[in-house]
């Protein structure tokens, strides 16, 4: 099977795209899926996005909107299937978000408090008082049984910038504790029940000469112990990292990053350096921004910011030595969003569903997806035909294969979905529906002279891996062109000849103001070109002569034909009398 990135658009109803899905356009290999007609689509309400947590114990997740300024704003609580189903207040915008190992307990940053919440009853529990962080907004982690958060005391246009500081400070009790730990621009912070005395920090970009860096610190003591740490520019000062996300492997012996700069990184946890196999590269053009392993160990799920049809989501096996090409998922519409934003990816703790923030612009969404089903292969089989033989410019040309399913019958409708490549570039063709013996002819309308190539592909479904792509060059010619004549078998020289026609050609329009050419021929072979005759815009003609010779007469008219059709000639005979 081929493992070169290949653009997917295919619907698979079992996948169970639950919101989010109506524009989901999923792509890659070994499978592609997208939502079922019923699905719905679920809008978040808001214009920015601060954090996302799942709770999997109450099947909750709960989602701010890292507002900023004065303004109070609130944390979003919807179902896991995708129904928004309560909100926790707030006084104060919110961002950063925590949950308790136990599920019990929901740790929320404000911009001058840290809340707790009663998952269980939905009511805050208690409150701490926090330095003022009035638009950058807060990381928050729970490591070591503590809770830590961070402060960026600056305006959001301060935010990124080297010589901004952040923070980093734990809460003690009912006040908040300054740990000495800081970093120019703003950090990230990563833990959870993987390593729960692990506290993953990371620096994110913070102007064009930084290295920034990431380290652990065992938070299992009364102060923080730093572990290993890393900077990833070269002696030159390439490579360096671009955070966006963090998180830790289920059994935490590894971290993922998601570098914009790079792609994911795996790294052993124990010394930060690369893991022997890491994750393939991400495609072309997609940065990445964010990363998530699922709870039980399976997955793992990378997020990325792509244009277009290029794939913004990615789900493969957490370890990467199984070899398995990701799911690949293309956010491009808008009614589903076009990338995943930074730290938008989370899992259920078994694994059952990913939820996934979306944006376009101003606006997010919410997914929740499925890991994928069994899955079986499939092939093109036989040779590929054309119809016509020769394809020329202009007119519908069928290209006609069959394709083999192993397993069971898919639920949704099997299409295969071409590309034509030309002088011009490569242009996308309508999919054709697969017939139950397996046929299927895919359609186009070549519109350049020359040699084109055409690439079939099925990209698979929740029941079949995507098959190898086959292909078919063909040389597409001119369109033929025809001329009719009506003339009479005979006519006298003192009356003339009349002669009537009509000029048609295949494939694009004829060009406007053609003038035909017009010769005659007497009965002596003395041949002589004649005024040549308008085409009008339905294609007729006329011709009048006055001939001086008596007996059978030859006239022929002819066109030389254009760009994109062919020469084509006609001749009539007629006796001249009188």
């Amino acid at each position: 099977m081929k493992k070169s990135q290949r653009l997917r658009r295919v619907t698979g109803a079992a996948l169970a795209v639950v919101i989010g899905s109506a524009g989901l356009v999923a792509v890659g290999t070994p499978a592609a899926y997208a939502a079922t007609p019923s699905d719905e689509v679920a809008k978040l309400p808001i214009s920015s996005f601060g954090a996302m947590v799942v709770d999997s114990a109450h099947e909750r997740v709960y989602v701010t909107d890292g507002g900023k300024g004065s303004d109070a704003s609130q944390v979003l609580v919807y179902n896991f299937q995708g129904q928004r189903v309560g909100s926790l207040a707030t006084d104060k915008p919110v961002s950063g978000m925590a949950l308790s190992a136990d599920g019990a307990t929901l740790h929320v940053s404000q911009s001058n408090r840290m809340l707790k919440f009663d998952t269980e009853t939905q009511t805050r529990t208690g409150a701490t008082f926090a330095p003022y962080d009035v638009t950058c907004g807060r990381e928050v982690a729970l490591a070591g049984g503590k809770t830590w958060f961070t402060e960026t005391p600056y305006s959001d246009s301060y935010c990124d910038r080297v010589d901004n500081t952040t923070w980093l400070h734990q809460v003690v009790d009912t006040s908040s504790v300054q740990t000495g730990w800081s970093a120019a621009g703003r950090l990230k912070l990563e833990a959870g029940p993987e390593a729960p005395d692990r506290l993953v920090m990371g620096q994110a970009a913070a102007g064009d000469k930084a290295d920034p860096f990431l380290t652990t610190f065992d938070a299992s003591g009364a102060t923080l112990v730093r572990g290993p740490q890393r900077r990833f520019a070269d002696a030159e000062g390439k490579g360096a990292l671009d955070l966006k996300d963090i998180a830790q492997s289920a059994d935490g012996k590894r971290i993922a990053v998601a570098d914009a700069a790079y792609g994911t990184r795996l790294l052993d946890a124990a010394d930060l350096a690369d893991a022997p196999t890491g994750y393939q590269p991400l495609p072309a053009g997609a940065k990445s921004s964010a990363v998530a392993f699922s709870g039980d160990g399976k997955y793992v799920a990378r997020g990325a910011a792509a244009s277009g049809s290029t794939p913004d989501l990615l789900i493969q096996p957490a370890d990467p030595a199984e070899g398995t090409t990701p799911i690949e998922f293309a956010f491009e519409s808008e009614l589903d969003g076009a990338r995943v934003v930074p730290q938008g990816l989370g899992w259920a703790k078994d694994g059952s569903r990913l939820f996934a923030v979306t944006a376009s612009g101003s606006q997010h969404w919410l997914h929740v997806i499925k890991p994928p089903a069994a899955q079986y292969d499939s092939r093109f089989t036989g040779t590929l035909g054309t119809s016509p033989a020769t394809p020329v410019v202009g007119e519908p040309l069928g290209i006609r294969g069959r394709l083999e399913l192993d397993g069971p019958a898919s639920a949704e409708p099997v299409k295969v979905v071409a590309v034509r490549k030309d002088a011009e570039g490569t242009q996308e063709v309508a999919a054709a529906r697969v017939a139950a013996d397996g046929s299927f002819t895919v359609l186009d309308v070549p519109d350049r002279l020359g040699e084109a190539t055409y690439t079939l592909r099925f990209l698979g479904d929740v029941t079949h891996r995507p098959a190898e792509d086959v292909k078919i060059t063909v040389d597409v010619a001119k369109a033929p062109t025809s001329i009719e004549l009506t003339a009479p078998a005979e006519a006298t020289r003192a009356g003339g000849v009349g002669i009537t026609g009509k000029l048609a050609g295949q494939g694009r329009a004829l060009p406007s103001g053609i003038a035909l050419k017009v010769t005659r021929t007497d009965r002596f072979g003395t041949t002589g070109e004649l005024t040549s005759a308008s085409v009008a815009a339905d294609g007729t003609f006329r011709i009048k002569d006055l001939p001086n010779k008596r007996g059978r007469t030859l006239y022929e008219v002819s066109y030389d034909g254009d760009a994109l059709h062919t020469a084509s000639a006609a001749r009539a005979t007629v006796k001249i009398t009188g």
